[in-house]
């Protein structure tokens, strides 16, 4: 059974969230601050957390940064800021996607549905076989065991960060558009900023120390988007 809990100050909003998600059978806790939030999450242990940044008590984005130092459930930020710094700030302490006020309770059923639907490593997975791993100069993908590799070891990526460099990965060369790779990764139609992306392979370079200005390993093609650079070994 999904576990949903919705973190907003709101009550008319939790109310409605509620309804929605009930009705899609998921199992739903609410907490009309962040303190009581963060507690939930350790005492409910929920599958996603839709999380509102204007929160009264504490700021979303440091429940944010509470929650992730014990646990890597999928976090949807919810925001009404028109300051996108917020927005881009909360993908960088590990946001999994974000919804803006006002809402359709169906956009938030179906990205909800979209971010259940991303896989996350297990260690009861069973280990594929070495020939499963995608094989580049300096760089190994393991599309399996969810793992990459540099020649310093292994690689620190978030699941949205590692299916994104994955889709650019199995296309070494092709260019991807913002609206192509938020289609690929993030699975829906998405209804935000397309510049989403952009925070993404940033991080994405950064855990690679691939240097934006002169990249070895994902392009960026000024005004289409970016593509895969290196070539299979």
């Amino acid at each position: 059974m999904v576990r949903v809990l919705v973190i907003d100050d709101e009550a008319q909003i939790r109310v409605v969230l509620r309804a929605y998600l009930e009705r899609e059978g998921y199992v739903v806790e609410e907490a009309a601050s962040g303190a009581t939030g963060v507690s939930l999450v350790g005492t409910f242990n929920p599958d996603l957390v839709l999380l509102d940044i204007g929160l009264p008590d504490l700021d979303g984005l440091e429940v944010l940064r509470q929650i992730r130092m014990t646990s890597p459930v999928y976090v949807v930020l919810v925001t009404a800021r028109a300051d996108e710094v917020d927005l881009l700030v909360g993908l960088n302490v590990g946001a999994d996607d974000y919804i803006t006020k006002p809402f359709s309770p169906r956009e938030v059923v179906a990205r909800t549905k979209a971010v259940l639907r991303r896989g996350r490593p297990t260690i009861e997975a069973p280990i594929p076989p070495v020939s499963a791993a995608w094989m580049f100069p300096g760089l190994t993908i393991d599309p399996e065991r969810r793992e990459v590799r540099t020649s310093d070891g292994l690689v620190e990526l978030s699941a949205l960060e590692f299916d994104l460099l994955s889709a650019l990965a199995s296309s070494p060369g092709r260019v991807f558009s913002r609206a192509q790779l938020l289609e690929r990764v993030w699975g829906y139609a998405f209804f935000g900023d397309e510049r989403v992306v952009d925070v993404h392979i940033r991080n994405v370079r950064r855990a690679l120390d691939d240097d934006a200005a002169s990249p070895a390993i994902i392009g960026t093609v000024r005004g289409v988007g970016y593509k895969f650079l290196k070539e299979q070994s």
